[in-house]
């Protein structure tokens, strides 16, 4: 079998996020296979063979005035990407109660014990976002409650939305990598109160939640909060991350103008998550 020859993509990205994730998500549908990120960007790999120049200036991102984003291109030898992941993906723990690793990593010796294999989806608990929301979850009741994980990406806050009690939960995303992704690691962390779809904020229509987490972005965000009030049930719970603390006045705004009172604010790395209540 002849062995197939990659181009390796070096990203250099300033500031790193969001850009980041959509630069993947958008490399991704042009072609991309793997990807590997670092504290400058991300590493991104492409047969040699599928890979067409002129794709790249489909790449709205690195048109963005908002980012920074220059690049180098080699071609390397086939990759070995489980030992290309394994060299870049660490076990973290969340409050020496809650341990995301990898399949090949130990098990620790925690009270939650979560197994993430991400492929192309975002959330390991290695962003800072996913970390706070994992923190928003540990220390809340969550028993018996009815939870959404909007914008699920691994499905890892689903996974541990269950792990401490809660179910029926549904994890949404519009990615199909996260979609199936999420599909893999509930089976993976043997979940059974996990129902995964791929779409928008279009599915919600009729449903009913005592708890909705969303961690995607500003734009989003401000775009589906008045989805996700008509959907949380009285005294219910919203948990939302994504975004920098600029950004705060404006989720505020939104969410007390769709009846939800602030709670409770998390901070890390630059970047928030917020809880609020319906009243």
């Amino acid at each position: 079998m002849k062995e197939m020859n990659y181009l390796e993509f070096k990203f250099v990205i300033e500031p790193p996020q969001p850009a980041t994730d959509i630069l993947i998500a958008e490399l991704g549908s042009i072609g991309f296979e793997s990807f590997v990120e670092n504290e400058d960007g991300v590493t991104a790999y492409i047969p040699k063979e599928e890979f067409e120049a002129e794709s790249m200036a489909g790449i709205h991102i690195l048109q963005s005035n908002e980012f920074d984003i220059s690049f180098t291109q080699t071609e390397i030898e086939q990759v070995n990407w489980n030992e290309e992941w394994e060299k870049n993906f660490h076990p973290i723990l969340v409050d020496d109660t809650c341990g995301v690793r990898a399949p090949f990593h130990p098990k620790p010796d925690v009270k939650y014990d979560i197994v993430i294999e991400p492929k192309m989806s975002f959330g390991t608990g290695h962003h800072a976002t996913t970390h706070m929301m994992i923190q928003f979850l540990l220390g809340h009741d969550l028993e018996g409650k009815k939870v959404l994980d909007m914008g699920c990406g691994t499905g890892v806050l689903a996974i541990v939305a269950e792990k401490r009690g809660a179910g029926p939960i549904d994890a949404i995303d519009i990615d199909n990598w996260c979609y199936l992704n999420t599909i893999e690691n509930v089976e993976r962390n043997d979940c059974k109160n996990i129902s995964t779809y791929e779409g928008a904020a279009e599915l919600l229509k009729g449903r009913e939640y005592d708890t909705i987490i969303a961690n995607i972005n500003r734009n989003i965000l401000l775009e589906d909060i008045s989805t996700y009030v008509k959907c949380l049930l009285p005294h219910g719970e919203l948990y939302l991350s994504g975004f920098y603390g600029k950004d705060i006045p404006f989720i505020k705004e939104e969410c007390e103008k769709n009846g939800l009172q602030f709670d409770k604010q998390l901070e890390r790395d630059e970047w928030v998550a917020l809880r609020f209540l319906k009243k």
